[in-house]
């Protein structure tokens, strides 16, 4: 049963990375978040500068604290004890930075990347300004297309996510995407982008791992 899971897993992984690499990315599959460390730690210099948006994914892999043991400068705003301010600065930061790490919401099988934020930080730095992005992504986030991606934002990424920031927003506070009863301030879906081939000027790697991280 549970080689049958692993072959599964592998197969829709597979044929992901070919239509991600037809769209202009860069992918690669590793097994597990060990492997995904390890081949994230690789891409980068130790004396790179490296950004990073909000992402459960890159924090569970342990990233944020391996990138600073090695001696990288890392611009990450989740930081325990940043004022506001101190927290929008560094997220600007971001757009110069060297590397520049994220997850993904979805990212589908003919090989596009979908996303929801309601700062647009994250978003933003995913499509332009950082010179090279890194996308860290477990196979729950694989999907069929762009209308799957979509519900998967509305149906589980926004929802747990709102529960983890304590937002009222209605899927913060039920579960469930109340589309027509969500507005700002608690709003998080205020920007969504489907990035559907490399942009131009941004050299973007994916990773995909056989594992289930983040949101």
């Amino acid at each position: 049963m549970y080689e049958a899971r692993g072959w599964y897993t592998e197969k829709i992984a597979q044929v992901t990375m070919k239509n991600l690499e037809k769209n202009g990315f860069t992918a690669f599959y590793v097994s597990s978040k060990q492997e995904a460390l390890e081949k994230v730690l690789e891409m980068i210099p130790a004396d790179a500068r490296v950004g990073m948006g909000g992402s459960v994914t890159i924090r569970e892999i342990g990233l944020p604290k391996a990138l600073v043991e090695r001696g990288n400068y890392v611009a990450d705003h989740w930081r325990l004890g940043l004022s506001a301010e101190e927290s929008r600065d560094i997220r600007r930061s971001c757009f110069t930075s060297d590397y520049f790490l994220s997850s993904t919401n979805a990212v589908t099988m003919d090989g596009k990347l979908l996303n929801a934020d309601g700062t647009g930080n994250r978003v933003a730095a995913m499509i332009f300004g950082p010179k090279k992005v890194i996308i860290v992504a477990g196979v729950n986030k694989i999907v069929k297309d762009a209308d799957e991606g979509l519900r998967r934002i509305r149906d589980i990424a926004s929802p747990l996510n709102a529960n983890r920031l304590g937002s009222k927003s209605p899927c913060g506070l039920t579960g469930m995407c109340i589309e027509d009863r969500c507005e700002p301030p608690e709003r998080l879906c205020n920007i969504i982008t489907i990035i559907e081939k490399r942009p131009h000027e941004t050299d973007t790697t994916v990773v995909l791992v056989g594992e289930t991280l983040g949101y």
